[in-house]
C-alpha cells in the first residue's frame, strides 16, 4: 500500500508542476501566470478543489500518441470566493497551446454541468489556441458542448469569462455567450480569424491587439466589459463582481453590513446637477454621493459611455443602475447605449438584482448613420428589456427626460414600480425651443419681431407643459422630492419591493428586437 500512496504522490507531483520547467518559463517569459497560480489568485486559500487531474487524451496519429500529459491542458474543479462556492477550469497554455481536444472538452463539460446543478457562479481563465487540429472535427464538437451548456447556464448561473492569453475562432464564441468578459492589456486577444488570414483575405494589415486586444473590445466592440493592466488587478476584480452576484437564479444577491446610514442627507447634490439644462455635469459623482460609501462597480465602462451602468449597494443591498450620462454626448441614447443598457437590465432581471434608473435624458441621437445603423431596432432592445423586467424598478429624474428615450429609460408607462422626480424636472416630448417653432412656427414667421415672438412662446410652452409638477400632477410621477433625500427615498422603497412578485403569462420565451 504504502508504494501505492508514494507512485500517487509523485504522479500528483508531476501534475502539479507542469509539462516542463522550458514550458513554464515560456509562460512566464510573455508576462503570464501558470493555470494553477490563477487559479490560487481567483479561489480562497487552500478551497480548491481539482476534478480529473490524472485525464489523458487517447488521440492517435501526427504524434500524439506520444505526448499524452496528464490534465490535457485544462485544470477544472470547485473552490469558493469569499466563502462562497465557484466552480472554475484554466486553459494551460504550457500543454498543446491550451488547445481544446476531446478529453480537454469532456473535462470543461463536466465541470459546467456541476457548476449548473449546484447552483453556483462558473469562472473560465481562458488562454487557448482554440481547437487541436490535430483531433479534427472531434475537437470542434467539443466546442459545441461548451456551447451547448454555456446557453442552458444563461441566467441560471452567472458565468465569467477571463481571457488571459489569444483566444481566436470557437475560444472566442464561449467568452461572447457569457455573463461578463474581463481581459488583460498587451497579453490576451480575441477574434474569429487572427492577423494573418485577415492579411490574406483582405489584404490588411494589424497586430493581434489591435485587431483583438483588451482596448479595442472594451472601447469598440463591446465584447469586453473589463480590461485591466495586470493578472492580479484582473482577477481580484473578478472576486469583486462574485461578491456582488447571487449564486444563481433562484437565490437573491448577498446582503453586506453598511455603516453608511439609510437616511444620510445628499446635501451635494444640490450644487452636483446645474438647473441649466445645456449645461453638463459627471452622473458618476451623483451615483458615488447616494449608493453605500460612494462605491460601485461600472460595467462597460469604455463602451457606449454616454449611459452608465453600475452594481452597488443601497442600504447594503444590492441594485443595478442605468443612468445617462449629461458629459457624453449631452447623455443623447443611441445605438450602442441602447445595447449596453438592454443587456444590464436583461442581466439584472435574471439575477435578481433590483434596477434604479437616473434620468437625465435630451433623447435619441439624430442622424442618417443612427437610422441606416437601426436605432429604431436597437433602442427597442432596451425598451424590450424594462418592459420585461419583473425585479423592482425605481426611476428617478434628475433633470431633463425628453421623447421617446423618455419613455425607454423606464418610465412608469412601462412598468417602473415608483418614478420619483427632483423640482428640476422636465418631461416632455422635447425641448421648449424645439416645441415651440413646430407648433407655432406661422406665428413666429409672421410676427414683426420674430425672434422676440418666438421667446415668449418659449417661455409660454414651459410655463404650461414643462414646469416640475406636470407629471405629478398626472400621475406620471409619484413624487417631487429633495434631492438632499434622495439615497433616503431610494432606500426605502427598495425595502418595500423587497418582496416583489409577478405573475408572467404562460410562453415559451418571448422574441426580443435583435
Amino acid at each position: 500500500m504504502r508504494f501505492h500512496v508514494a507512485e500517487l504522490a509523485e504522479i500528483r507531483k508531476r501534475v502539479h508542476a507542469g509539462p516542463s520547467e522550458k514550458a513554464t518559463a515560456a509562460q512566464k517569459a510573455k508576462g503570464k501566470l501558470t493555470a494553477r497560480e490563477r487559479i490560487g489568485l481567483l479561489l480562497d486559500e487552500g478551497s480548491f478543489h481539482e476534478v480529473e487531474p490524472l485525464r489523458r487524451h487517447r488521440a492517435t496519429g501526427f504524434g500524439l500518441e506520444a505526448k499524452r500529459p496528464y490534465t490535457d491542458g485544462v485544470v477544472t474543479g470547485w473552490g469558493s470566493v469569499m466563502g462562497r462556492p465557484v466552480f472554475v477550469y484554466a486553459h494551460d497554455f504550457r500543454i498543446f497551446g491550451g488547445a481544446l481536444g476531446e478529453a480537454h472538452a469532456s473535462k470543461i463539460h463536466k465541470i459546467m454541468d456541476m457548476a449548473i446543478s449546484a447552483g453556483a457562479p462558473l469562472v473560465s481563465l481562458n488562454d487557448g489556441a482554440g481547437a487541436r487540429i490535430q483531433e479534427g472535427v472531434t475537437a470542434l464538437a467539443g466546442y459545441g458542448g461548451i456551447f451547448r451548456r454555456n446557453t442552458k447556464a444563461s441566467g441560471v448561473i452567472p458565468q465569467i469569462s477571463v481571457m488571459l492569453g489569444p483566444c481566436a475562432g470557437g475560444a472566442a464564441y464561449s467568452p461572447a455567450l457569457t455573463d461578463f468578459v474581463f481581459m488583460v492589456r498587451e497579453t490576451s486577444q480575441m477574434f474569429i480569424t487572427g492577423p494573418d488570414v485577415v492579411k490574406a483575405v483582405t489584404g490588411e494589415e494589424i497586430t493581434q491587439n489591435g485587431l483583438g486586444g483588451a482596448d479595442v473590445h472594451a472601447e469598440t466592440s463591446g465584447v469586453c466589459h473589463f480590461a485591466y493592466d495586470d493578472e492580479e488587478t484582473c482577477l481580484e476584480e473578478v472576486r469583486y463582481l462574485l461578491s456582488l452576484l447571487p449564486a444563481n437564479n433562484r437565490e437573491t444577491p448577498p446582503a453586506s453590513p453598511v455603516e453608511d446610514p439609510p437616511d444620510r442627507s445628499c446635501d451635494a447634490l444640490v450644487d452636483l446637477v446645474p438647473v441649466d439644462g445645456n449645461r453638463p455635469y459627471d452622473m458618476r459623482q451623483v451615483i458615488e454621493e447616494i449608493v453605500d460609501d460612494g462605491e460601485y462597480l461600472e460595467v462597460h465602462e469604455r463602451w457606449a459611455p454616454n449611459i452608465i451602468c453600475a452594481l452597488t449597494r443601497l442600504g447594503g443591498q444590492v441594485v443595478g443602475v442605468v443612468a445617462n450620462q449629461p458629459r457624453v454626448l449631452a447623455g443623447v441614447l443611441d445605438i450602442e447605449a441602447s445595447e449596453k443598457a438592454a443587456r444590464f437590465v436583461q442581466l439584472c432581471d435574471a439575477f435578481s438584482i433590483p434596477l434604479v434608473t437616473l434620468l437625465d435624458v435630451p433623447g435619441f441621437l439624430p442622424g442618417v448613420d443612427q437610422e441606416h445603423g437601426g436605432i429604431i431596432r436597437h433602442g427597442a432592445k432596451l425598451l424590450y428589456a424594462y418592459c420585461d423586467a419583473t425585479v423592482p424598478r425605481i426611476s428617478l429624474i434628475l433633470r431633463k427626460a425628453y421623447g421617446g428615450a423618455y419613455i425607454v429609460m423606464d418610465s412608469q408607462s412601462i412598468g417602473a414600480d415608483l418614478t420619483y422626480a427632483w423640482p428640476t424636472n422636465e418631461i416632455a416630448v422635447m425641448g421648449a425651443e424645439g416645441a415651440a417653432n413646430v407648433i407655432f412656427r406661422r406665428r413666429i414667421a409672421e410676427a414683426e419681431d420674430p425672434e422676440a415672438e418666438r421667446e415668449e412662446l418659449v417661455k409660454a410652452y414651459k410655463a404650461e407643459l414643462m414646469h416640475p409638477y406636470y407629471a405629478a400632477e398626472r400621475g406620471l410621477v409619484d413624487d417631487v422630492i429633495d434631492p438632499a433625500r434622495t439615497r433616503e427615498v431610494l432606500i426605502s422603497s427598495l425595502a418595500m419591493l423587497r418582496t416583489k412578485h409577478v405573475d408572467r403569462p404562460a410562453r415559451k420565451h418571448g422574441n426580443p428586437p435583435q
